[in-house]
């Protein structure tokens, strides 16, 4: 049976060729809005990836292949592919999805800081901390799209503000989804869906743990 981590790199695999793929194809069409966005993935692909690397903590499998679909689904399928236009629902899932994972990476490193650091911090700031940090990437995503649609001419926001304001609402849901779940858990100690990720992050790091 295949692990998990030769799985993960499987999927790195595949994506990073499947993307070299899409930018020699809109180099040979000659369609440079799809090449930047192929270049844009592949960078941010790359780049997430080295982030938990650099800061020295290790995520679950689970979390790592879910970041790279997020990613791929985003630029890749939702804008290269159409599938924003193309499935009315593809848009509302990534959104929701991304507050659910930003909210629960953010939730997993205040946590694994807490305990190593005994800050002491209570759930209701941890729970807190991580609603506010995934909504605030949320917003600067926005922020991302609202400049790439006004310096390259793209329609990364489809509607405008009511495309804006309807995404950062389903990051908000999927946040607080994570973050009610992870207060409950660290509140009353009971298991759940984030409990099992937060063991699984644990035993990944526990060289961290014990580490000065």
């Amino acid at each position: 049976m295949i692990s998990k981590e030769k799985l993960k790199w499987w999927v790195y695999s595949i994506f990073y060729l499947l993307l070299f793929v899409a930018g020699v194809i809109a180099v040979i069409n000659q369609n440079w809005v799809n090449l930047f966005l192929s270049v844009l993935t592949t960078l941010i692909l790359y780049f997430s990836h080295r982030f938990s690397k650099n800061i020295g903590l290790e995520f679950p499998s689970e979390i790592e292949i879910a970041i790279i679909f997020l990613i791929y689904a985003s630029l890749f399928l939702g804008e290269i592919s159409s599938f924003y236009s193309r499935f009315w629902w593809w848009d509302i899932m990534l959104h929701t999805f991304s507050g659910v994972l930003i909210a629960l990476i953010a939730f997993l490193i205040v946590y694994i800081l807490n305990r190593k650091t005994a800050l002491f911090m209570s759930p209701f700031f941890v729970s807190i901390f991580a609603f506010s940090f995934a909504i605030a990437l949320g917003v600067i995503w926005e922020i991302f799209e609202f400049s790439v649609d006004n310096v390259f001419g793209l329609n990364m926001q489809k509607s405008g503000l009511v495309d804006t304001m309807g995404d950062l609402t389903l990051i908000v849901v999927g946040a607080f989804f994570i973050s009610f779940s992870g207060y409950f858990y660290l509140k009353h100690k009971k298991n759940n869906f984030v409990s099992k990720l937060i063991n699984k992050f644990l035993k990944k790091n526990h060289e961290y743990l014990n580490g000065d």
